[in-house]
């Protein structure tokens, strides 16, 4: 349909508000449009009448798109489809959230996504139409761009503030406190360090999607973000002030599963610092946070589910016990005797006991991880225990010999 308002270039303006945009687009395309933030927050929507869908009353009642509508999108690939395309895009209904046929376009600056503007609309759009939208976003680009310039330069400053901060440069509370920028930190409670190492160069694709991610989600508080190579470090408050360590870890168990899978990098890996409530403390935390990251690397297997510095264990000492180890040559007697006896005889005992240790000196779980029958794994304990002389019921020596067989990795 073509109004008399089309004919005379609806978007002409001047247009005091987005609130104005939204309605001039509203009125030419004859149905309801919701312009969002990047992270699907609305900056503003237009007048409608009763024929609106319940996505769309649900994202005006609680000014953001509901969290099961942004899921879906994302599987159906719409989310990412417009995440780069400078074209709009078709959305077909979506029964089970309620979401209703759509039309929508990125509004975006160069290859930053700044928003969305949204139409719900039940029929074809014409060329002009799209034309029309277009260049809607293109107006929701410039009034946005003004408001983002002093934001960037703030955030530039608040960045070297950041690295300041990784680097321990400000040295005590005091000089953190007295800074210009410690205000916006606005942290109350415990702070972490998170890194996410992609073990690749991040480009402007994938800092953009994982921004969308981390601000859609709303799964913890991003005080800071910074980039360094293939690494993205996230100063971090959590929300759950019962269990904050158990929602970091899930938190970056989600983060590693889920951009792993929407960018299809099987690399990602996610290491969490202690948490501290004194900024000064962010430099330890930071340093905790690449740790972890160095001992996934070195200990694929072991670690694998560990993400946070606190859940290590002994992993927090092997690289002091190792260094101890080659300062004063030490050899481990039960692990050369195996080695001697595996030689010889072609067997696999020193596997055997680090399987069997690393599984807690439980029988089922380390048979079945050997692909032995447990009567099998029993015949060679015995074995270990009469070539070592070893007490395989003494804690001590089974603790000393399991370090000493990750250390051995090590070398």
């Amino acid at each position: 349909m073509t109004t008399k308002r089309d004919m005379q270039d609806p978007l002409q303006g001047p247009f005091r508000s987005l609130e104005e945009l939204a309605d001039s687009i509203s009125d030419t395309l004859q149905c309801p449009i919701t312009i969002e933030d990047a992270s699907h927050r609305i900056l503003a929507y237009s007048t409608h009448d009763v024929n609106v869908d319940e996505a769309r009353i649900a994202t005006i009642m609680r000014r953001k798109v509901p969290e099961n509508v942004i899921k879906t999108l994302w599987k159906r690939g719409i989310i990412p489809q417009l995440l780069e395309s400078d074209e709009p895009v078709i959305i077909p209904a979506i029964e089970e959230v309620g979401l209703g046929n759509r039309v929508a376009i990125a509004v975006r600056k160069s290859e930053e996504v700044l928003g969305f503007i949204w139409a719900q609309v039940d029929r074809n759009i014409t060329e002009n139409e799209v034309d029309l939208l277009k260049r809607a976003a293109q107006l929701v680009k410039h009034q946005k761009m003004q408001l983002q310039m002093k934001k960037r330069k703030d955030e530039q400053s608040h960045r070297e503030f950041f690295w300041q901060l990784l680097t321990g440069h400000l040295q005590d509370n005091a000089s953190i406190y007295s800074s210009e920028h410690y205000p916006n930190m606005q942290i109350d409670g415990e702070i972490s360090i998170v890194v996410f190492d992609f073990g690749q160069d991040i480009d402007q694709s994938i800092e953009r999607n994982v921004r969308y991610y981390v601000q859609a989600a709303q799964q913890m508080k991003v005080v800071f973000n910074a980039i360094d190579d293939n690494q993205m470090i996230f100063l971090v408050q959590p929300s759950d002030a019962q269990q904050p360590a158990k929602q970091l870890t899930a938190f970056v168990r989600a983060f590693v599963e889920d951009i792993s899978e929407r960018l299809e990098i099987a690399s990602i890996t996610g290491g969490v610092g202690t948490l501290y409530r004194e900024p000064v403390r962010i430099k330890d935390s930071y340093r905790e946070a690449l740790y972890v990251l160095s001992m996934k690397e070195r200990f694929p297997q072991e670690i694998s589910t560990i993400y946070n510095y606190q859940d290590l264990g002994i992993y927090q000492f092997i690289d002091v016990l190792y260094e101890q180890r080659m300062r004063t040559h030490h050899r481990n007697y039960f692990i050369e005797k195996l080695k001697q006896y595996d030689e010889t005889n072609h067997t696999q005992l020193l596997e055997t006991i680090e399987i069997y240790l690393q599984y807690d000196n439980n029988i089922n779980d380390a048979s079945k991880a050997l692909h032995v029958h447990p009567n099998t794994l029993n015949y060679r304990l015995k074995r270990i225990s009469e070539i070592t002389e070893m007490n395989l019921k003494d804690p001590n020596q089974k603790m000393t010999l399991y370090l000493d067989l990750k250390i051995e990795r090590l070398k």
